[in-house]
């Protein structure tokens, strides 16, 4: 077996793949914004006084977690429009991966708030602090900072699951090597060329996530 490794092959392709490049950079950020929003509310719809919307909710996020990716994708995409909700193969990946990880996301929040002293609330409740000023202005702030290396590594897991986008037509990183490979009948390269992008990526990003929780602690002097 020899290694046949074309370089100017390499060299021809790389231009596009670093054209998908961006549009899958474009698909994990606009997905990770949705779902830390959609997780936030998700958390915070645990905590209402009423029983019968917090098992809803929890319901719900359990059979999110419980489902695979890819089939939520294809629920959006191509069940959708039989409830008339016809939606681009772009905006139903990133609505799918942003409803995907808001519900890991609304876990960590969770967590977060869970952490914060019982204290601060009930000294919220002697001042007579609004429920809507108690979150915004003393529970959330303090239930972030301990959230960020979770929310730093949902945000490297949603890059690295963009491929699925694929499966619908998106022309992200993987769906173009795929498309390379099938019209040169070479995978080496292509696939190789994904594979290092990936890390050159997501390695640095998990690097920046650690050094900002660091941050963060040294900030609040914990």
């Amino acid at each position: 077996m020899t290694f046949d490794w074309n370089w100017d092959f390499t060299w021809e392709i790389l231009p596009r793949l670093l054209a998908a490049t961006v549009n899958t950079l474009l698909a994990a950020g606009i997905g990770y914004a949705i779902a830390l929003v959609l997780g936030l509310v998700l958390a915070l719809a645990q905590r209402t006084p009423s029983k019968a919307v917090t098992l809803v909710v929890r319901e719900s996020i359990e059979f999110i977690r419980s489902t695979p990716l890819v089939l939520q994708i294809f629920f959006v995409f191509y069940v959708g429009p039989q409830f008339g909700i016809r939606l681009s193969p772009w905006v139903s990946g990133m609505i799918a991966i942003g409803l995907h990880y808001s519900a890991y996301l609304s876990e960590v929040y969770r967590a977060g708030i869970d952490a914060v002293p019982r204290g601060q609330w009930e000294a919220c409740r002697a001042i007579n602090m609004s429920t809507r000023d108690t979150y915004l202005r003393i529970i959330i702030p303090q239930a972030l900072p301990p959230s960020v290396a979770g929310m730093g590594n949902y945000l490297v897991g949603i890059f690295k699951d963009t491929p699925m986008l694929s499966v619908i037509g998106v022309t992200e990183l993987m769906h173009a090597a795929n498309a390379i490979g099938s019209e040169s009948y070479r995978f080496l390269e292509p696939y190789t060329l994904v594979g290092v992008i990936f890390l050159a990526i997501s390695l640095p990003t998990a690097g920046a996530v650690r050094l900002f929780e660091g941050w963060v602690r040294r900030r609040l002097g914990l």
